[in-house]
């Protein structure tokens, strides 16, 4: 199993980059991960809704462009599906089960994900209604997706 995290923007602090590693680095035993940052795009002050089209249209095209042929791709959006912890482990299983062997998270920037991203993405989650920083964002679905294996595997994890 592969899981790649494709997300728009840098990550700027050294503890956002070193939580990301650690799930990185427990997520190991379980799947080959992969985090992919590709650039974000200014957005400048009082930015026309034009504006903001083309920004999303180009971190749109660097995000497709990273996402390899065959992927399973979710992109994370306020809009998508809920999951309790045990309900996201089951949705993994099932992709899995389908035979997806590669599952790719698509994280945006500041305006979210461009349309074409999301009209390639082949699920939609959320995490919640609420808005994160897209570096807390990984962080946390790192962690889940670590969570859903050791659920999947029968292992403890904290409830």
């Amino acid at each position: 199993m592969k899981i790649t995290v494709i997300s728009v923007g840098k990550s700027k602090e050294a503890y956002w980059t070193d939580a990301c590693r650690e799930y990185v680095k427990r997520l190991s035993r379980y799947a080959q991960t992969a985090l992919v940052e590709v650039a974000d795009e200014k957005i400048p002050d009082k930015a026309t809704e034009g504006e903001e089209r083309q920004i999303l249209e180009r971190e749109g095209a660097r995000v497709l462009a990273k996402i390899p042929e065959g992927a399973y791709v979710t992109a994370m959006a306020i809009d998508g599906k809920r999951f309790d912890s045990p309900g996201l482990a089951g949705w993994m299983q099932a992709r899995m089960n389908e035979g997806a062997s590669h599952l790719v998270f698509v994280i945006g920037g500041s305006l979210g994900l461009s349309p074409e991203v999301l009209v390639r993405a082949d699920a939609r989650l959320s995490f919640s209604a609420l808005t994160f920083p897209h570096q807390l964002a990984r962080v946390m679905l790192l962690e889940q997706v670590y969570r859903s294996f050791r659920i999947l595997r029968g292992e403890p994890y904290h409830k």
